[in-house]
C-alpha cells in the first residue's frame, strides 16, 4: 500500500488550517492518518508553517509519495491563491 505526505484540511470555513500529514493514499483527506509532520495556517499573518525536518526526511526515505503543495511549501515556493466566490458566480450568470 502507498503512503503520501499530504495536507488536512481543519479550522474554520473562512479560515482554513492545515496538517502536514502522512497517510495511506485510499484513505479520505481529513481521515486516519500514521503521523503528523507539521501545520501550516495561512490565515495567520505572517503565514506560519512549521515541520520536523527529521520526520519528514524519514517518510521521504522511506518511499512516501510527496504531493506538489506539500514540496512547495518545503521549498518556500508556494503561493497561496484566494478562492473568488465572484468568479463562479460571473460563470453561471454567463451560460
Amino acid at each position: 500500500m502507498s503512503i503520501s505526505i499530504r495536507l488536512a484540511k481543519f479550522g474554520k470555513r473562512n479560515a482554513p488550517a492545515y496538517r502536514i500529514v502522512v497517510a495511506n493514499t485510499k484513505d479520505k483527506r481529513n481521515g486516519m492518518f500514521l503521523d503528523q509532520i507539521g501545520h501550516y495556517n495561512p490565515s495567520e499573518n505572517p503565514v506560519k508553517f512549521e515541520y520536523n525536518k527529521e520526520k519528514y526526511a524519514d517518510w521521504k526515505s522511506k518511499g512516501a509519495l510527496i504531493t506538489k503543495t506539500v514540496e512547495q511549501l518545503v521549498a518556500g515556493t508556494y503561493k497561496v491563491k484566494p478562492k473568488d466566490p465572484q468568479k463562479k458566480v460571473a460563470k453561471q450568470a454567463a451560460k
